[in-house]
């Protein structure tokens, strides 16, 4: 099993993610939700789309794959069926957060107001991992500095922590094995000034063999979202 998959599954079942606008946030949970589908434990399994702050990529587009797969997907009020841009979340969301036997992903909004959205489950939040996904290829994340902002504003405004750090130096389709590589370096940079642990470093599948004895663990991403926004056929 990939150690960063392993980690996630022996660690609390309610994971949120969030990163900043453009930094891949929603391919990386929704390539988690699929990942640990193919596990096979036996686990409930659940994805919730709480990015109503500014959803360019909504994991809700993938619903059908995703519960076809064995993850149960939450969304908007109409099941993300209508194609509508309602700023609203089903309260449905609550029954996977207090089901024991269900772990369940949140794809939570990239910056603070939009992350603001974990305050009214707070409850559940006794033990959570909150990952944060790290892109130096973005401008409001392309300097150390700004990274760490980025993560302790999303801590103010939820009163959470963020547990791990995830390399996401995407280039889309042009991301080359040094991307992967100058990306983890960058966010190994911003976990040392944080505080925070960096996990993982994501990449597609085609890199994976370029990436062997790195020293770090790679986690491969689909493409899962790219044809429903900027590659959608017009």
């Amino acid at each position: 099993m990939n150690a960063f998959l392993e980690q996630m599954t022996n660690a609390p079942r309610i994971i949120a993610v969030t990163g900043h606008f453009g930094s891949g946030k929603t391919e990386f949970a929704v390539s988690l939700a699929f990942a640990l589908a193919e596990l096979e434990r036996g686990e409930r399994l659940a994805l919730a789309d709480l990015d109503i702050e500014n959803p360019f990529f909504r994991s809700r587009e993938r619903q059908d794959r995703l519960e076809a797969a064995g993850v149960k997907v939450y969304s908007d009020p109409f099941h993300g069926r209508n194609g509508s841009e309602l700023q609203v979340i089903s309260a449905g969301i609550r029954a996977p957060l207090e089901d024991e036997g269900c772990r369940v992903i949140l794809d939570c909004g990239g910056d603070a107001p939009g992350a603001m959205i974990l305050n009214q489950f707070r409850k559940y939040f006794s033990a959570y991992q909150l990952l944060c996904v790290v892109n130096p290829n973005r401008p409001g994340s392309d300097t150390i500095d700004k990274a760490v902002e980025h993560i302790r504003s999303i801590e103010q405004t939820t009163g959470l922590t963020v547990t791990g750090l995830v390399s996401n130096a995407h280039l889309i389709y042009e991301t080359t094995a040094q991307d992967v590589l100058r990306g983890w370096e960058f966010t190994a940079a911003v976990a040392e000034k944080s505080g925070v642990p960096a996990l993982c470093a994501c990449c597609m599948e085609s890199l994976v063999p370029r990436l062997e004895g790195c020293g770090f663990d790679v986690f491969p991403v689909g493409m899962y979202m790219r044809d429903s926004y900027l590659d959608k056929k017009v």
